[in-house]
């Protein structure tokens, strides 16, 4: 049995190279069972779209789980949902203590200054009665899963772009291509490399009835209000950043184009692969990627920001390196995990080596058999098994996709295997709900270019 601020929880199995792992949601669904004072949290987004969630916190003699429960439960929601206003009622004392940390210059200005940018308005965070909590506004939309006509599908990542031609559900073109877009200060740059792949696909068609991005980053309709394609374009020329994608679109003709995260695009991907849903797609590589389909494969218009959402509330373990959070998924589903954990297994990495030299590094070593790099990975599997946790108490799950480089060859099937065995003995009603899985290859021949290309509807052609 083990405890955290008062409150008690057992867990069966903790990540293996990682004993003081506190699994976020195991904690939370404990500290529940002695709840009972209702609280509400509502987070509003772009166009007066707004998520309500209810919650409850225990008397006011557990005070430090409280503020650290409804912190961490803000935290996920913002990052999660995204939005420019956090309004919570039913618990004034804690909910001052946390709107203290949400200010800039405090313990979550980098919360604050990535939701200002991207919503382009100041972050507010307000404490009010029942009366004047906003209400519940959830817009999902409808996207994905157009096969008709000739259509270009485009994969925007940060060191190569992808694009394919693809007539009727069939890609008939792809190609690749090297770019470096994180380090050009001058949107000319990427606005000629996807101009250039758009041309490229158009040739390869008879005409051109709809394109389809898939790109990282945070987006309002089709503009990118953050994103690491974009990292070095200073902000007062974000308007040329924000149409980059209608622009080049123009370019090739007057057809629609519909441009989404690169999280949401793996889910539909695997939801049309699979014709299953709902969907969560959990990619791990430089960082977390997360996305989702609901059960009516439709995209919820949320962030899905899974890398910033934390899922371990231990306090004295590695902070992200970007938002200097601790506990949160980017690192213990991303390359730095495995770099993290490596020298508790022995082994030793070189420094000169960069970061996915370095996970090159203990994936050969694991091909090779080495049991201290099998470990690693059987710890990520027991971060994910605890995670899914986490993830089932803000989303409704029922399939769970593993993509990324840290999930490729053997190290994917280990983590896998941990995950379902920690679902099975630790979350048993949730092993039998969740199906967790790697890609198969039915959905690698489905890919993310036909999933991207499948995006937008048609107009009509008549």
């Amino acid at each position: 049995m083990s405890e955290y601020l008062g409150i008690k929880f057992d867990i069966l199995n903790s990540p293996l190279l990682d004993p003081d792992f506190i699994p976020m949601g195991k904690w939370m669904e404990e500290y529940l069972k002695g709840a009972d004072r209702p609280v509400s949290i509502a987070v509003e987004r772009e166009e007066g779209k707004v998520s309500v969630f209810k919650t409850f916190l225990r008397g006011h003699e557990f005070e430090s789980a409280n503020i650290r429960y409804l912190e961490r439960y803000i935290k996920f929601l913002l990052w999660s949902v995204g939005g420019w206003k956090v309004s919570v009622t039913g618990c004034e004392e804690e909910a001052e203590k946390v709107k203290a940390d949400y200010k800039l210059g405090s313990r979550r200005d980098f919360d604050v200054v990535f939701m200002q940018n991207t919503y382009e308005r100041p972050f507010e965070f307000v404490i009010c009665n029942k009366e004047d909590m906003p209400e519940a506004n959830e817009q999902s939309v409808s996207v994905g899963g157009h096969l008709e006509g000739c259509r270009i599908g485009f994969d925007a990542g940060g060191s190569d772009r992808k694009v394919s031609a693809v007539i009727d559900g069939k890609t008939v073109y792809s190609e690749e291509v090297v770019w470096h877009p994180k380090l050009s200060e001058d949107i000319s740059y990427q606005y000629n490399g996807i101009v250039e792949s758009f041309k490229t696909a158009a040739s390869k068609m008879p005409r051109v009835d709809a394109i389809g991005v898939s790109s990282a980053g945070v987006f309002i309709g089709n503009a990118p209000m953050v994103s690491t394609i974009f990292l070095k374009i200073p902000r007062e020329r974000w308007d040329e950043v924000k149409t980059v994608y209608d622009r080049a679109a123009a370019e090739i003709g007057d057809v629609p184009i519909v441009v989404a995260n690169d999280g949401d695009v793996t889910a539909l991907a695997g939801a049309m692969s699979m014709n299953v849903a709902p969907v969560m797609g959990i990619a791990m590589g430089t960082s977390e990627a997360g996305g989702y389909v609901n059960a009516d494969r439709n995209v919820l218009g949320w962030f899905n920001e899974l890398a910033f959402a934390p899922v371990d509330l231990n306090e004295d373990t590695m902070a992200d390196p970007w938002s200097l959070d601790v506990g949160v998924g980017a690192t213990y589903f991303s390359q730095d995990s495995v770099i993290k954990l490596a020298p508790r297994t022995g082994i030793l990495l070189d420094g000169a080596l960069t970061p996915a030299e370095k996970l090159q590094y203990v994936q050969t070593l694991l091909e090779k058999g080495d049991d201290r790099a099998r470990k690693i990975f059987t710890t990520i599997g027991g971060y994910l098994g605890h995670s899914i946790k986490t993830y089932s108490l803000f989303y409704d799950l029922k399939y769970v996709l593993i993509l990324g480089r840290v999930a490729s060859g053997t190290g994917g099937e280990i983590m896998i295997e941990e995950c379902r065995r920690v679902l099975r003995e630790d979350y048993p009603e949730l092993s039998e709900a969740v199906t967790v899985m790697l890609p198969d290859e039915k959905m690698r021949r489905v890919g993310q270019s036909v999933a991207a290309a499948s995006l937008p509807e048609l107009k009509n052609r008549g």
